[in-house]
């Protein structure tokens, strides 16, 4: 078996060692160009220098490299996992959000994924990974990292693969020299190398040359078949595809589910890792995800022929930075050559004070003395080449335009003078240089792809994980396998949700997840922002303040921020005041409150009260009337008797 795949690692080896060539040789001639500073032809300085003539480089391309690097720092692309099926929710789903969070801040993500945009932006690809290690502390359990490669020369992909993110190759090398006594040491151990043997002593390069050793990552994904059941588990009401391979290996998990339904084949995908040499197979590891876990970061990719060509930004503006190169160069020359103003006299002249005359372009005199009639002229200066200049100013623009990115862009000064007419200017850059970011948008959908295969079986025992919220803030839950999902909470009941996010059990093993990328500021600038137009909003209507001021101090990064909040909504004082205290406060707030339902119920008496006697009145003043009509309707008779009537 191992004779097998040492035979197809080395042919696939050497088919994406001649597919890559071209790419190889442009990735380390546009670095040592536009970082080193490589820009002469070694024959042209060579022959510059031995003629004592200056050899000038003034390297522009790494300004342009940065703009495109730098913005793709401040908007980094972040995983969002969405629930898939009837078996995920939303929940859990966000517990995923802030494992992955996790693990991108105690990996250093940043650092592998800023690594891989630098390497294509500068060269045309670069590489990241995702590896599994050892957790912290005195524990069997294991953690997801990413890895930064460093060199993207160590890796060699499938050539013929056409995704955009690498998500199908087939095989992938890592490869790396070592010495021979280090490479003994480390593999063979106590047993020494014979490197004359039949395996090693027919070996060539790159497997070994002289001294050194090549152990290669040799990466295998073949597509495979295996059996799968559903399986259900009331109360659900939807079956679960399970593999029988995963029943067969842990069927206590697998306790209290029912068959709903016949085996059948499905497709999936296996994953090897090989560690080797030309010779031998060291290592065998299965990888437990079915992604080869290489993520690429291509620059501007070009397929001619069925060929892909990977180029990087400052690929077509070399030309003109030799060009920048050589005028300035020129321009430099020749006002270095031209004479400094020499003074012209007839012979005799300059006898008296020779030795001032001789410094008389070097050295300020208080006078000079002459002999003869006539004084020595001083000779006008020739001036600045304005032709070289002019080139060198032509060279400079031929850079902006072939990469898109012009002074707006760059943060200088240009021609547009109003702001709306800049921010345009610098929207064209960037969307000249757009498809870079998008490239790596890209790889992080399919480093996120990846993290969601493998945190289910990386993350399949039961223990405590540290997950961080969008702000960053951490927070440990317990995640196990088969855990229940929480029932509804029945009405009234609805105040018990933080008690819940504290106790629940999540599994992270079950139901399906899909992913979505999105490119933006980091939270750090969100918070920038956020307080920005807070303050505008105070400004404009400082009666807002009360209101928006504890949301304005939440988002400030300085010390006791929080607690400022917290005392300007009234929160620190009754966090201080003693439980008895504030027992005794509500005691009263009570009492209080029965007070004021006494005084309205008084309030409401004395109202009928004056109600009532009001109507009295009424009554009486309609009394008086009635008797004095019934005195004018009897004037000068008898008068009744009207004592019924009152």
């Amino acid at each position: 078996m191992s004779e097998k795949i040492l035979t197809l690692a080395k042919t696939q080896f050497d088919k994406a060692r001649d597919a890559e060539n071209d790419n190889r040789l442009n990735w380390v001639d546009d670095i040592r160009f536009g970082r080193l500073g490589e820009q002469w032809p070694a024959t042209i300085r060579q022959q510059r220098e031995l003629d004592g003539r200056p050899c000038l480089t003034i390297n522009k391309l790494p300004a342009f490299v940065r703009q495109v690097v730098n913005a793709a720092r401040r908007n980094k692309p972040s995983i969002k996992v969405h629930p898939a099926d009837s078996h995920a929710d939303t929940e859990t789903a966000e517990i995923i959000n802030g494992l992955i969070r996790n693990i991108e801040v105690t990996s250093d993500a940043d650092v592998a994924t800023d690594t891989a945009i630098e390497a294509a932006v500068a060269g045309g690809f670069g590489y990241f990974r995702i590896n599994i290690k050892e957790a912290y502390g005195d524990t069997f359990e294991k953690d997801i990292a990413f890895e930064r490669i460093i060199n993207p020369l160590t890796v060699y992909a499938d050539p013929f693969a056409e995704s955009a993110d690498g998500s199908d190759w087939s095989f992938c090398f890592v490869v790396t020299e070592m010495e021979k006594d280090e490479f003994a040491e480390k593999y063979k151990g106590k047993d020494a190398v014979d490197w004359d043997s039949l395996g090693y002593g027919n070996l060539q390069s790159p497997w070994v040359d002289g001294d050194h050793v090549m152990v290669a990552e040799y990466w295998k994904r073949e597509e495979v078949e295996k059996q799968v059941v559903p399986l259900i588990k009331p109360p659900a009401a939807e079956p679960v595809l399970i593999a029988m391979d995963d029943i067969e290996a842990d069927p206590e998990k697998y306790m209290g589910f029912m068959p709903a339904g016949e085996p059948k084949t499905v497709k999936s995908y296996k994953v090897t890792q090989y560690i080797m040499t030309g010779a031998e197979v060291l290592e065998t590891v299965e990888w437990p995800g079915c992604y080869i876990p290489i993520v690429p970061v291509y620059g501007d990719e070009v397929i001619v022929e069925g060929k892909r060509y990977f180029r990087s930004l400052i690929a077509d503006a070399k030309d003109p930075q030799r060009q920048f190169n050589y005028w300035r160069t020129m321009a430099t020359e020749l006002v270095a050559l031209a004479p400094k103003a020499p003074f012209i006299g007839r012979v005799g002249a300059f006898d008296t004070d020779q030795a001032k005359w001789a410094t008389a372009n070097t050295v300020s005199h208080a006078y000079l003395e002459f002999d003869g009639p006539e004084m020595p002229q001083r000779q006008a200066f020739a001036g600045v080449p304005a032709g070289a200049l002019q080139e060198a100013l032509n060279a400079a623009d031929d850079m902006k335009a072939v990469m898109g990115m012009y002074d707006a862009s760059l943060g200088a000064r240009s021609n547009e003078t109003s702001g709306r007419a800049i921010a345009q200017r610098q929207e064209q850059g960037d969307t000249a240089t757009f498809h870079f970011l998008d490239n790596l948008a890209r790889s992080i959908r399919h480093a996120g792809r990846i993290l969601i295969d493998l945190i289910p079986k990386v993350y399949s025992t039961e223990r405590m994980v540290r997950v961080l919220g969008q702000d960053m803030k951490p927070q440990t839950v317990q995640i196990a396998p088969g855990a229940e999902k929480p029932m509804e909470q029945p009405e009234g009941m609805e105040g018990q949700d933080d008690q819940e996010a504290m106790t629940r059990v999540f599994d992270i093993t079950a139901g399906k997840y899909d992913l979505t990328v999105s490119t933006g500021p980091s939270y750090s600038s969100q918070r920038e922002e956020t307080r920005s137009e807070l303050v505008e909003i105070i400004r404009s209507n400082p009666d807002s303040a009360q209101i928006l001021g504890p949301l304005y101090l939440r988002n400030c990064d300085w010390a006791g921020a929080d607690d400022a909040a917290d005392k300007l909504e009234g929160k620190g004082e009754q966090q201080q005041i003693p439980p008895e205290v504030q027992q005794h406060i509500a005691q009263l707030e009570q009492q209080l409150q029965a007070a004021n339902q006494q005084d309205q119920q008084l309030k409401q008496a004395e109202l009928q009260l004056k109600s009532m006697e009001i109507e009295v009145k009424r009554m009486e003043a309609q009394a008086d009337l009635i008797r004095a009509q019934a005195e004018v309707a009897y004037a000068g008779q008898p008068r009744p008797s009207f004592g019924a009537v009152a």
